[in-house]
């Protein structure tokens, strides 16, 4: 038996207990009392026996030395007894012990009744010793029969119950799963012949056996499985653990774009597109033939399709109706499905739209209270040293995996550590200000020139006829925003290394508002473009599927513009590193600038969503591929920061700036689009309607002249979806759910503030109150002492008495 199980069962009992009523180990209560009681019990067995204890107290005492803090060897009996008494002492301990009582007594008394006493035998009649399995070590012999009662009583207990006891115990792991292992009990046609012996006994136990062996293996592979299934469970791990929680929350951002995206597709191949592809429309004249390009551009063969939104029609999609030349409504047949495509088209869109929304308000609220999590970093080090370890992980690769996220989690706390460390003085700080100004100043003149060359070159391409003929000029005005979008990073960057930034995590944070700020510029002089310009310029045209396509082509632009920057700003400039220059510094892998990509192509995608609804699924093939090109890019050509930096609250900025200046700009341009712009007469589902909106209008009077049945519905369309009470309502509910959750984690941090106090204002408490308990028991020892002294000295002999005073 282990150490630690002897250590609990030996506890001492007295006479007087063994009478008395033994107490549930499943009363917490009368738990604590009666180790509260034990513990009286071995400290009154100290007083008697701790003759050597008493000695060295004396030592110490006559020393005249008095400390705060001894250690317990040297303590007296009643502090050992106020020690043990405490519930630092007894918590974990007073379950095991109370169990290790009750098990003693009852070996003592099944031994009583059982075996009887020795002397009471004529030798003839004594057994032989043989029979009791008597050893050497009767301790060990006890600590057996004392695990053997405690498996029989932990068989008797259910499943739950047990597991509760295991754990509770204070045992080592080994031993608890020892325990666990005697205490199952056999179940179904095995406990029906555990009595029966012979051949068929050990092969019913041995198919048991199988059949139990093969349903565990079983849920191992399945487990094993499911988390296989997990999207680039050991590839995060990699990255995580060679580049740090900074490179690695980039590809998390990107994981859950995807399935923003996953989840948008769904609903519109459901409600949208399945519709259309089930009931397709007749087409005005010959599907044109595809070449290639369209791939590119998406025009050509792609656009009548259910990509784009001149393909959808403007009927209900139970009978075979082409599009009228007069732009009338199809009347839907007697007894068919009554479903309307424009009513579907625009509430599929808003339905995604607020399940998006619904969805980014949650996650950035779950990553805000796990990045921001309440409580102090105090003591990380210790817990990063001591308790990151996973025990489990068996396999070598998997370990080395764990070794390399531990020490880059080292770095990272300790780059942050030094950073509090070294303050800047005030001439630093002045010169730092003044640099960051002039960069500043720099970084917006670029973003505004961005904005106005994009400006007037959108308006060069809708005056000039010679382009707007060709198929491959429409590539240009995307090509250009491209290259804008790539090389203004760059001076951004440049600007960025002359800066004095003494945090990597404020240097990180500043290029991301940067970019952004030229991201927003750039986005907005394109909606006014598409929403402006075009649609005056294309009137009596389908102007919804060129925006479509426009927005397809910006989409598709960015992903070929990110492969040329990864091979010639990666690639390329690690091959001239490493063979002309003779360095063996790679590039670092820009955050910033990789993250705000992901940000600008989620926002084309959801400005694109009305006029192409296929493009959700377009973004997700983008990301698959930028994924596999950025981790491939990175493991290949990148090194680790040369400043690591932990990146405790990155996912939460990065869903911040996805949430309001992307989704919310995005929003904000469809809800223009649909309630202020006049659809095209000529193609989509909303041909004949002034405005996109119009539809649930329509649809409203259809159903009030159906009948009284169906009243209510124009009710919930009147109050809840024409009413702006209600989107204003469920906005500023959003709105409140965020900011109590930040009030509720800010509430967090300043209780837990407090009861760390506390909890140190106890500790001292306890120090005072020892310190006076040793303060009263050395007195009094020292009165004794003086009280016995004064006693010799008066009971001493006359003569020696006498000699003494003769020397």
């Amino acid at each position: 038996m282990a150490q630690p199980l002897a250590f609990i069962l030996d506890v001492p009992e007295t006479p007087g207990d063994q009478g008395s009523q033994e107490p549930s180990p499943y009363d917490e209560s009368e738990v604590h009392h009666s180790f509260h009681q034990l513990i009286q019990e071995q400290s009154q067995w100290v007083a008697q026996e701790g003759l050597e204890l008493q000695q060295r107290e004396q030592e110490a005492t006559g020393s005249g030395q008095q400390t705060l803090r001894r250690p317990e060897g040297t303590q007296s009996t009643a502090t050992l007894r106020i020690l043990a008494s405490m519930p630092s002492r007894t918590i974990g301990r007073s379950r095991g012990a109370i169990i290790s009582q009750y098990y003693s007594r009852t070996v003592q008394l099944r031994r009583r009744s059982s075996r009887p006493l020795l002397g009471n035998l004529v030798l003839s009649a004594r057994p032989s010793l043989r029979l009791y399995d008597l050893e050497l070590d009767p301790t060990a012999r006890e600590e057996e029969e004392k695990q053997s009662l405690l498996v029989k009583e932990l068989q008797s207990l259910a499943v739950a119950q047990r597991d509760h006891m295991l754990r509770g115990m204070p045992l080592s792991l080994a031993e608890k799963r020892s325990l666990r292992e005697k205490s199952r009990t056999p179940t179904g046609k095995w406990r029906g012949q555990r009595g029966g012996g012979g051949v068929f006994s050990c092969c019913g136990r041995l198919r048991y056996a199988c059949v139990l062996q093969a349903l565990h293996s079983l849920g191992l592979a399945l487990l094993s499985g499911l988390q296989a299934l997990t999207p680039w469970r050991y590839a995060l791990k990699r990255i995580g653990g060679q580049f740090g929680s900074s490179v690695l929350s980039y590809f998390l951002f990107l994981k859950t774009l995807l399935a923003f995206n996953a989840l948008l597709l769904l609903l519109l191949v459901a409600f949208i597109m399945g519709p259309q592809v089930a009931f397709p429309p007749t087409l005005p004249g010959p599907a044109p033939v595809c070449t290639g390009l369209e791939l590119l551009t998406g025009a050509g063969c792609f656009t009548h399709t259910v990509m784009f939104y001149g393909h959808y029609s403007n009927a209900t999609l139970n009978q075979p109706c082409g599009s009228p030349l007069d732009g009338s409504q199809c009347t839907p047949r007697v007894g068919g499905l009554p479903y309307n495509m424009p009513l579907a088209y625009l509430y599929t869109v808003g339905a995604g739209f607020f399940i998006t929304c619904i969805t980014l308000v949650y996650s950035m609220a779950h990553s805000f209270g796990e990045s921001y999590r309440v409580g102090s970093t105090s003591g990380i080090h210790a817990i990063t040293v001591f308790c990151s370890w996973d025990y489990k992980v068996t396999q070598k690769r998997a370990s080395r995996l764990q070794q390399d996220n531990i020490r880059t989690r080292l770095k990272e706390l300790l780059a942050e550590w030094q950073l509090r460390q070294s303050p800047r003085s005030v001439c630093g700080r002045l010169r730092q200000a003044a640099a960051l100004g002039l960069a500043w100043l720099l970084c917006l003149g670029t973003a505004l020139g961005c904005a106005v060359a994009v400006h007037v070159f959108s308006e060069f391409l809708i005056q000039s006829p010679e382009a707007a003929g060709q198929e491959a000029a429409l590539l240009v005005l995307p090509l250009v925003v491209g290259l804008l979008n790539l090389g203004a990073p760059y001076l951004c960057r440049v600007l960025a290394a002359l800066e004095p930034h003494d945090s990597p995590v404020l240097e990180v944070y500043v290029a991301i508002c940067r970019n952004l700020i030229l991201k927003l510029a750039i986005l907005g002089t394109l909606c006014y473009h598409w929403l402006g310009l075009r649609v005056a310029v294309l009137q009596g045209q389908c102007w919804e599927d060129f925006v479509g396509q426009e927005l397809y082509r910006f989409l598709v632009m960015d992903f070929v513009l990110m492969l040329l920057d990864t091979l010639f700003g990666e690639l390329v400039w690690r091959i001239i590193s490493e063979k002309k220059l003779k360095r063996r510094r790679k590039p670092e892998f820009d955050i910033a600038r990789n993250v705000l990509e992901l940000i600008y192509g989620q926002t084309l995608t959801w400005l694109g969503v009305l006029f192409s609804p296929l493009l959700p699924a377009v973004q997700i093939i983008k990301l698959l591929l930028v994924f596999y090109v950025k981790k491939t890019s990175l493991l290949a050509n990148c090194q680790a920061p040369r400043r690591p930096w932990l990146a405790s609250h990155m996912s939460t900025v990065f869903l911040t700036l996805l949430c309001f200046p992307a989704f919310l700009g995005a929003a904000v341009f469809l809800c223009y689009a649909v309630w202020q712009v006049k659809p095209s007469s000529t193609c989509g589902p909303f041909r004949t309607l002034d405005s996109m909106y119009e539809a649930g209008r329509v649809w409203v009077r259809y159903l009030e002249a159906a009948g009284p049945r169906v009243s209510w519905l124009p009710w919930v369309h009147r109050y809840l979806v024409e009413n702006t009470f209600f989107v204003f309502l469920v906005s500023a509910l959003l709105l409140a759910v965020i900011y109590l959750n930040i009030q509720v984690v800010r509430g967090q941090r300043r209780v837990i503030c407090l009861l760390k106090e506390q909890i140190s204002n106890e500790g001292e408490d306890k120090i005072f109150l020892i310190n006076k308990l040793h303060s009263i028991y050395e007195r009094k020892e020292r009165e004794e002492r003086s009280r016995v002294g004064t006693t010799e000295e008066t009971a001493a002999p006359p003569a020696l008495l006498t000699e003494e005073r003769g020397d």
